[in-house]
């Protein structure tokens, strides 16, 4: 890991409602390289092609541009990758749809957790993205496609 390590994130889970809890990107991917979970990316297509992605990621849209509505498909196909047990660790832009699609997981009987700060990170004082935290910002692996 770089400088940009995740030192400033708690590396334990933290609790959440009506979900499993947050981790930080480190720990998500620890647990997905010790095959403990699987990486959902619920960011739109156009977001991964345009913005960058994450090498084995599964991608599963929460929501579908253009437009922003609801992936009639995403029930099914979350269910699918949470099949054979393992914990789904979910990442967005900046934490806000994976926690929506976390909660929706769980509600369908699946063990979810967002990933905190997301693929980008929130947005800094000049409103740029990628500049105080998110997947990326932290170091860990991604493509632009």
């Amino acid at each position: 890991m770089n400088s940009k390590s995740s030192e400033t994130l708690p590396q334990t889970v933290q609790t959440a409602d009506g979900y499993a809890g947050d981790i930080s990107p480190a720990l998500a991917w620890a647990w997905v390289q010790a095959g403990e979970a699987v990486l959902v990316d619920v960011r739109t297509d156009a977001e991964r092609e345009w913005v960058g992605s994450v090498p084995g990621a599964q991608p599963l849209a929460w929501k579908q541009w253009p437009g922003m509505s609801m992936n009639r498909e995403f029930d099914e196909e979350i269910q699918a990758l949470g099949a054979e047990g393992k914990n789904l660790v979910l990442l967005c832009r900046s934490g806000v749809r994976s926690i929506a699609a976390a909660l929706r997981a769980t509600e369908l009987g699946l063990t979810a957790y967002n990933i905190l700060e997301g693929f980008e990170g929130n947005v800094d004082a000049d409103l740029h993205r990628g500049q105080t935290g998110g997947w990326k910002f932290r170091g860990l692996p991604w493509r632009q496609n």
